[in-house]
């Protein structure tokens, strides 16, 4: 695997990729590597792609500066864990390779409307910070293809309407949610939890399944939500949201009818870290 810092030799490893007649699979992350983005590696490999992946963790995304500084950055052991998986070449640049003017007066990408509620209610301008510095990483690499994990369903809907509505010749492709043997979605945030919180972790999870039972059984929306939050508030979480959405669009679902496809959503604090996951549940259509 080769590694890169700046854009001109970025591009330069890319063109000659290209000249090769290989198609280029893009898989941005923010370092910190577990076995989901390596599932991303790994799909992007099964895709016949020359596989370029990006570690920056990207200031512009974060709204509370602590959670910025102490957001871990292990680049040696990140950089073995690629060359482990056959990633041909890694993209890790510093803040002022992707920021040179500074961030106050840049242009920004805003995607409205899948980027409001939710996390983005949570963390205002952080889907500003992602949309804008994924805007960056694709001219920067210009892939044929681009992997990200299901975990962060709505950072998926914002790239898939930001890549629609500005006509990037790209395919966004979905990889399932990596998970621990007990459920709980991998994240590099779980490092921020004790053993004992760790224990407990797997509740968010259980929750939303168990949100999901409860709709396929025809409890309403608010029923099912208010039972759900109270069980994964009882194991030990604070709950930020619960919410159940149109899993293509993400529009408020209130009262779900037999046949739709939905998504529930959750995010929680649980001691230093706040975990978020989510469940797609396709609802049984009416059989006359």
């Amino acid at each position: 695997m080769i590694t890169v810092h700046t854009i001109r030799e970025l591009r330069e490893q890319v063109l000659a990729a290209r000249r090769q007649g290989q198609r280029i699979g893009f898989v941005p992350t923010m370092g910190n590597l577990h076995d989901g983005h390596i599932s991303l590696v790994d799909r992007a490999h099964a895709e016949d792609c020359f596989v370029v992946a990006s570690i920056f963790v990207n200031p512009m995304q974060f709204n509370d500066p602590k959670d910025l500084e102490r957001y871990p950055r292990t680049l040696e052991q990140d950089q073995q864990r690629l060359a482990a998986a056959s990633c041909e070449l890694l993209f890790a640049p510093d803040v002022k390779e992707m920021y040179p003017n500074g961030q106050a007066s840049m242009s920004r990408v805003t995607v409205p409307g899948v980027s409001e509620g939710l996390c983005g209610g949570a963390r205002p301008g952080h889907f500003d910070g992602v949309a804008t510095v994924v805007t960056k990483l694709f001219n920067m690499v210009q892939p044929d293809q681009a992997f990200f994990g299901e975990k962060d369903y709505q950072q998926i809907a914002v790239i898939r309407k930001m890549v629609a509505d500005l006509d990037m010749p790209i395919k966004i492709t979905a990889v399932p949610t990596a998970r621990a043997a007990d459920g709980l979605a991998l994240s590099s945030r779980n490092g921020y939890l004790t053993a004992e919180e760790r224990a407990i972790a797997p509740a968010l999870h259980q929750g939303l399944q168990q949100l999901g039972q409860l709709l396929k059984q025809g409890v309403t929306v608010a029923e099912a939500i208010a039972e759900a939050r109270q069980a994964i508030d009882n194991s030990g979480f604070r709950c930020d949201y619960l919410e159940v959405r149109c899993a293509d669009n993400l529009e408020v679902v209130s009262a779900p009818q037999p046949g739709d496809k939905l998504v529930i959503l959750g995010a929680a604090f649980l001691g230093n870290a706040r975990l978020i996951d989510n469940i797609q549940v396709a609802l049984n259509p009416h059989i006359d």
